[in-house]
């Protein structure tokens, strides 16, 4: 099964896009939920949100839909890894009390951290497999099949990407694909509109994968001017 979003939710820019105009802010993921049966939440990488939150948003979306959390940078970029219980122990009550509604556990290293196989491996040794796993390499280094035999044997996705500068790399170590579409603009990240040529292509992969009885996650991150809102749309009604 395929599950197409964007990265948040909740931009200025969207109102006119996937927002009425003026639509105080309050009322935008009612309205997402009705267009997308599933979001990534950026917002958890720069403050890791209340239990009350996370129970919050368990609430207001229906039955079905798949919120895919993204790990703190606390723990990934401050942290880098390392002594990672305390963050596991916050991150599983508020993932707990997503229920139904949790997807996936997007953990996005820094650029500056190099592969560092017995660091990962502690790491997801410690992490509950229940959480589903996601790493987002960022370092080059990390793109080896020692470290694609380590996801796979601690059941960890790995995130495939597309982006400025960032390697597209068609892996799947788990059960699961997860895809991060940062945008087509060869200059910078989070840039640029996808093409029906590039969407149609990346939906023959997601059906391939599905062929082979993976669930997929494929989220926009090309926020601006609407683009991931109209990007998504096209890739869903594609694999329609």
């Amino acid at each position: 099964m395929a599950h197409i979003g964007t990265s948040g939710w909740s931009y200025d820019h969207w109102n006119g896009v996937l927002y009425p105009p003026g639509l105080a802010s309050r009322h935008r993921l009612a309205h997402y939920v009705a267009a997308f049966d599933t979001v990534e939440v950026n917002a958890t990488f720069y403050h890791w949100a209340r239990d009350t939150t996370f129970a919050g948003w368990r609430e207001r979306t229906p039955q079905g839909f798949q919120m895919a959390v993204k790990a703190p940078r606390g723990l990934t970029h401050a942290r880098k890894l390392f002594q990672p219980e305390v963050w596991l122990e916050r991150m599983a009550r508020g993932l707990h009390a997503l229920a139904d509604r949790r997807g996936p556990l997007l953990v996005q290293l820094p650029p500056d951290l190099e592969r560092d196989d017995e660091r990962l491996d502690w790491f997801l040794a410690r992490t509950p497999t229940w959480m589903r796993p996601v790493v987002e390499f960022r370092h080059p280094s990390w793109h080896h099949d020692e470290v694609f035999a380590m996801l796979q044997r601690r059941g960890a996705a790995y995130c495939v990407m597309s982006g400025a500068g960032l390697e597209c790399i068609l892996r799947a170590t788990a059960p699961l694909v997860y895809v991060r579409l940062h945008g087509p603009d060869t200059g910078a990240l989070y840039a640029g509109s996808y093409s029906d040529a590039d969407l149609s292509w990346w939906a023959d992969r997601i059906r391939e994968w599905e062929a082979h009885g993976r669930d997929v996650y494929a989220y926009f991150n090309n926020d601006g001017a609407g683009h991931a809102v109209r990007n998504a749309r096209t890739l869903r009604s594609f694999l329609a």
